[in-house]
């Protein structure tokens, strides 16, 4: 199965590619923000909070509206950095999306895409993001060649890669990279099931070297203690703010974890 979840994500992205999404005429600056150094210095839970619509997972998760004035309202509630979906098929998103947070707010943003083509990287420069994601398994399970290369690419680009993981043997892979953060995804993509367990199982008995983000199932300000006593320094959060009535709020509460 998560091979043809995966199969269908790469698809998806080519598909994307083909239908000429990723022909961008826009040149924008990134953020002078470094997502990193904030990370080291917020003295409370540094969230990357995210922007989406729709997803494999949940289908529809909330109406097509304005997103500036969803990442105004995560900004607000003291979110410090965006993930933006741009990928059309099953998550609803747009490189037209990110340029409107993008020209809108002066954190860092994340391009979240399932990145497979040179292509989305100079799409991701030219629309100011200032981190890409990448993948592992993607690599590992030979859907794609070359991870250094593809990171090397990005980082001349002028990108931070922040590299997606879910196993302890992905995780290892990935250290052997030049991955700017590391994430590590609770969702398994082959039942799309959410476990926060593998943030720890993931963790244990590993020596930091770079900041760690646990992605995906985090809804409450409990959820946060748990994974930061795991090792995880900041926190991806997207479908439960957005399937919020109070998105400032909710970002409130879980900025105010500790």
């Amino acid at each position: 199965m998560a091979e043809n979840i995966l199969r269908k994500l790469v698809n998806n992205s080519q598909v994307a590619i083909d239908d000429g999404v990723y022909d961008i005429e826009t040149e924008l600056q990134k953020s002078n923000k470094d997502f990193t150094q904030i990370i080291k210095t917020n003295p409370h839970a540094t969230l990357l909070t995210e922007v989406k619509f729709a997803s494999p997972s949940l289908g529809k998760i909330r109406t097509l509206t304005d997103p500036v004035s969803i990442a105004n309202q995560m900004i607000a509630g003291g979110s410090r950095a965006l993930s933006v979906l741009t990928q059309p098929h099953l998550f609803n998103g747009s490189p037209e999306y990110f340029i409107k947070v993008r020209q809108a707010v002066d954190v860092p943003l994340l391009m979240k895409d399932i990145m497979i083509d040179k292509i989305q990287i100079d799409a991701a420069k030219k629309i100011g993001a200032d981190y890409m994601l990448v993948i592992q398994s993607l690599f590992d399970q030979k859907f794609l060649k070359e991870i250094d290369e593809f990171i090397d690419y990005g980082h001349k680009q002028g990108l931070e890669i922040l590299l997606e993981v879910h196993t302890k043997q992905e995780f290892e892979n990935a250290l052997k990279t030049e991955a700017d953060l590391i994430g590590i995804n609770n969702r398994n993509l082959d039942t799309l099931e959410i476990d926060l367990k593998t943030t720890e199982d993931v963790l244990k008995g590993y020596e930091k070297n770079r900041p760690i983000l646990s992605e995906s199932g985090i809804e409450t300000p409990e959820d946060i203690q748990y994974l930061r006593k795991c090792g995880a320094d900041a926190f991806l959060i997207g479908s439960s703010i957005m399937k919020s009535d109070n998105i400032e709020e909710h970002v409130r509460r879980l900025v105010n974890a500790y």
